[in-house]
């Protein structure tokens, strides 16, 4: 089983010493060529004038110091990736706080998309960064086109005969979409919070805790094998679970928050 993560922008502060960024070690090395382009391109942006990076990355004035780190990239301490997100859905995930058996399955069955670095596991060790799939990098097209070619070679062979939960943010999810049988054998979770009978609606913060929470569960056990599987997995987890007529898009109803 795979298990498809976004990012999260909350992210620890990198140690004050530590080793730097070595991209030739991350997972997926076939992605190396497209990760310096994105690297490359976001120093050289960063190093320049705030305004232009504060303008072409999205961010509000509160958000300044993002241009300093990422201006940093390639001298700033890494850490593991399970260290370094710590967003509301990381933070109910808990990652590091997993048993061994459980941290192993994470490493091989987790997937965590990244604007910057395409597709990362838990153990692979990244500085702090502020780029989203929607930033406009000079020199490189949107970063959801940049991935599509390069993840598409990358994770049609890491999903092979894989059953694939999808539980990404519509940007990332714009990066990579599964296709054929891949696409046949994904699913995917949408949180509602039911606050009266028959009355649902998607609560944010909540549908992220919720999905960690779910992911947590899931590397405690043996990770499911099929649709049918991972339904009852989660039913014996506690949880209220509502597949449409196709068995890939489940609803997961909670009524508290």
């Amino acid at each position: 089983m795979k298990i498809l993560l976004p990012p999260s922008e909350g992210k620890a502060d990198a140690p004050s010493r530590g080793r730097a960024l070595a991209l030739g070690a991350l997972s997926f090395p076939e992605l190396h060529d497209a990760r310096l382009q994105v690297l490359d391109a976001t120093v050289r942006l960063c190093q320049g004038s705030q305004t232009r990076a504060m303008k072409a990355l999205g961010l509000t004035p509160g958000l300044s110091d993002a241009i300093s780190t990422n201006a940093q990239l390639r001298k700033s301490a890494t850490l593991p990736a399970r260290e370094l997100y710590t967003g509301v859905l990381y933070d109910a995930l808990s990652l590091t706080e997993l048993p061994a058996t459980a941290r192993k399955r994470a490493d091989s069955s987790l997937l965590i998309f990244s604007a910057l670095f395409g597709v990362l596991r838990p153990s692979d060790s990244i500085p702090p960064y502020r780029l989203s799939p929607g930033a406009k990098v000079p020199g490189l097209p949107s970063l959801a086109t940049h991935w599509r070619a390069p993840l598409s070679e990358a994770l049609t062979r890491e999903c092979a005969d894989e059953l694939v939960l999808d539980l990404r943010s519509g940007p990332y999810a714009a990066m990579w979409r599964p296709r054929g049988e891949i696409a046949e054998r994904t699913v995917t979770v949408r949180v509602l919070h039911e606050t009266a009978p028959g009355k649902r609606q998607v609560v944010s913060h909540f549908n992220k805790a919720t999905k960690g929470r779910i992911v947590a569960g899931l590397l405690r056990r043996a990770l499911p094998t099929s649709t049918d599987a991972l339904i009852t997995a989660l039913a014996a987890a506690g949880w209220t679970v509502e597949p449409d007529n196709t068995g890939r898009s489940l609803d997961v109803i909670v009524s508290q928050l």
